[in-house]
């Protein structure tokens, strides 16, 4: 399990924050089939955009979510018309079976040692699958919300970037893990290739991804100046993202993924 919420407050957001609650919109889930090659194969472009320097830790497009002060799961920004998609866990952002949307939620992209250089952004517009809110399935443990700033004249990701969300594509790849333990201030990153746990699950090996790390984008052939990429995978899925520190999980990105980006991208 790789996200515990706080249940303390330690830091004053008021002052920053208008929270949004979360809108409800749901993918209607087509049984999975059994061949594992997945060939709905889809690649969402992001275009390239310029950022300040920030420390040579992870992308800018990656951050800390938060809830009651304190940052308990990780969120990437990915492409979008509109600027503003997150990608996360679904744990991170619904209960689960008999659960709801979380609330209150905020990301702080490029968030280190208690910065939040581009400040904190509401989270609303939470979006998972019907397979996660119904039954936890943990091979639909994935999520997309929303992310804005009152008073903000442009949109996240022309501020920070985002990577490119991918659907279909192969199970073993060289990546790029990025994720904030909840006991440390920057995040945790890691380089390895991923490989197959089973039909509907991807496992990397990566030391030192505790709890906190859940949501972490796991990015393919990030370039080296901007550090974004192809994002494949996420922390969670098998035992929300595992119960071994040094080995992460993610649901595989298949046509449900792209359904519930799409429907996040359709909204009004």
């Amino acid at each position: 399990m790789r996200v515990r919420r706080p249940a303390v407050l330690l830091l004053t957001l008021a002052a920053i924050l208008l929270l949004g609650a979360g809108f409800v919109v749901f993918a209607t889930r087509e049984p999975r089939s059994a061949n594992a090659s997945a060939p709905d194969a889809e690649v969402i472009e992001a275009a390239p955009v310029s950022t300040p320097d920030l420390p040579a830790v992870s992308s800018p497009a990656v951050g800390a979510l938060f809830l009651d002060g304190a940052h308990y799961c990780t969120a990437s920004v990915v492409h979008s018309d509109q600027g503003d998609v997150l990608l996360t866990a679904a744990h991170c952002i619904h209960d689960g079976e008999g659960g709801d949307y979380l609330t209150g939620v905020t990301f702080a992209p490029a968030y280190h040692d208690g910065v939040a250089p581009f400040g904190f952004w509401t989270v609303s517009d939470e979006l998972v699958a019907p397979g996660w809110s119904a039954s936890s399935d943990p091979d639909l443990d994935v999520g997309f919300a929303t992310a804005h700033q009152v008073g903000a004249t442009k949109s996240l990701e022309s501020l920070v970037g985002a990577n490119t969300l991918a659907t279909g594509t192969a199970f073993e790849q060289a990546i790029t893990l990025t994720g904030y333990p909840d006991d440390s201030e920057v995040p945790a990153v890691c380089q390895n290739t991923t490989s197959r746990q089973d039909t509907y699950q991807l496992k990397v090996d990566c030391v030192g991804f505790p709890t906190g790390t859940s949501g972490g984008p796991w990015v393919a052939a990030p370039d080296p100046k901007t550090r974004l990429g192809t994002v494949i995978g996420v922390i969670g899925g098998f035992e929300s993202g595992g119960d071994d520190p040094d080995t992460s999980y993610s649901s595989y990105f298949d046509k449900d993924v792209q359904a519930l980006y799409r429907q996040t991208t359709a909204r009004a």
